[in-house]
């Protein structure tokens, strides 16, 4: 597997690579290793997996997921879980902005990961999309996020209102991800790591 950041950008297949934004989140979760003992979590558009893959070594009940469309990805989950001893990690096949019968009947979740999920911003709504109907199933869940901003017009705002979801940034230095071997990019131009952590809106959790 080749980690050339051009053959990072060119490759359509985004999941086959570790991004920087994965490595990040991973550093997060392991920091809420206690906290994450016993629950249950899913990454959307896992690709490799590192942040669910720490998340199962943390003693999480993990459920991984990529688009349904892209096998190889789905392929590369399993992979992963094989490679770290990991057999009790379910691959589902979910598609950002579909609600399928697997998304409906996906159990009580906890925590749901995404690391750079907003890459393509024609995925973003689709994106929030399957988060808001997964808050709505499960209000006191949180969904943690790693992107890195591409553009000065890369923005969620507006999204996240139009379906009650509201964020608060997690600034890398607390929990030791703004050193440059974790949170710095090889790709082309200057694009830093940040964090947010999405719920719904107070008021749509009867709070």
């Amino acid at each position: 597997m080749t980690h050339d950041p051009l053959c990072q950008v060119l490759d359509p297949q985004y999941g086959m690579y570790v991004w920087p934004c994965a490595v990040v989140l991973a550093q997060y979760l392991w920091t809420q290793r206690e906290a994450l003992k016993d629950k249950t979590v899913l990454e959307l558009g896992a690709g490799v997996s590192l942040p669910g893959v720490v998340a199962a070594r943390c003693g999480a009940k993990v459920i991984l997921s990529d688009s349904a469309r892209t096998p190889l990805c789905l392929e590369n989950c399993r992979r992963s879980c094989a490679a770290n001893g990991l057999h009790d990690v379910e691959v589902l096949g979910l598609t950002w902005g579909e609600v399928s019968p697997d998304l409906v009947l996906l159990p009580e979740l906890d925590v749901i990961l995404g690391s750079d999920v907003f890459y393509e911003p024609q995925d973003f709504e689709d994106v929030l999309v399957t988060v808001a109907f997964l808050l709505r199933k499960n209000p006191t869940a949180r969904f943690w996020t790693t992107y890195q901003e591409r553009s000065a017009d890369w923005s969620i705002e507006a999204l996240l209102h139009r379906w009650s979801l509201t964020c608060v940034d997690i600034q890398l230095e607390e929990f030791g991800a703004d050193r440059s071997e974790l949170a710095a990019s090889t790709l082309p131009g200057n694009h830093s790591v940040q964090m947010m952590m999405v719920t719904l809106r107070t008021e749509d959790v009867g709070l």
